[in-house]
């Protein structure tokens, strides 16, 4: 016969009142005891003394004979200095789940990702700056070199208009293509 320590029901409802009860595994809940060893009331200040009254001779001698306590119980036990209770150890239970944790990935993928955005555009902030600094060489210079630039800033100037011109053709080409779509 399997024994137990456990908490068996009692009082009205919503006002629980609880017998500390040596019983066989296999009875009810509130049904039959072997013997009642204490009372737990948790209507009780955690603080007061009456909260938890425990027969510690006869609990020890129970579980001398092998019954085993139930969780709740366990911890009225080690309260009393009776019984140590075991340590409850799961690692896995506070780590969050698959998907939790590519949520967090993902996260951190788009922050460095912004990170690099921002960097980016701090060096394009920067890099006027360092073109002003040039065209004030450029002036401290002899006007030679000056003269040499300048042709090469021309041509570029040149083929500018020819690519604009380009982009401006292919647009409305686009914008029938997707009336088309918006029809058909």
């Amino acid at each position: 016969m399997a024994i137990a320590l456990r908490l068996s029901r009692g009082g009205n409802k919503r006002r629980p009142y609880y017998r500390i009860v040596v019983a066989d595994t296999r009875s009810p809940r509130d049904g039959k005891y072997l013997e009642q060893i204490g009372t737990y009331n948790p209507l009780l200040a955690k603080d007061d003394a009456n909260r938890v009254n425990l027969n510690e001779d006869r609990a020890r001698y129970w579980l001398g004979v092998g019954a085993q306590a139930t969780d709740r119980v366990a911890r009225f036990l080690d309260a009393a200095g009776i019984k140590e209770r075991a340590a409850r150890n799961n690692p896995k239970k506070a780590e969050p789940g698959e998907k939790a944790k590519e949520r967090v990935e993902e996260r951190a993928a788009k922050a460095a990702a912004a990170e690099e955005a921002a960097k980016a555009a701090e060096e394009e902030a920067k890099a006027p700056a360092a073109e002003e600094v040039t065209e004030e060489v450029a002036a401290e210079a002899p006007a030679e070199e000056v003269v040499a630039e300048a042709p090469a800033e021309e041509a570029a100037a040149e083929e500018a208009p020819a690519a604009e011109e380009a982009t401006a053709e292919e647009a409305p080409a686009a914008e029938e293509a997707g009336e088309e779509k918006a029809e058909g």
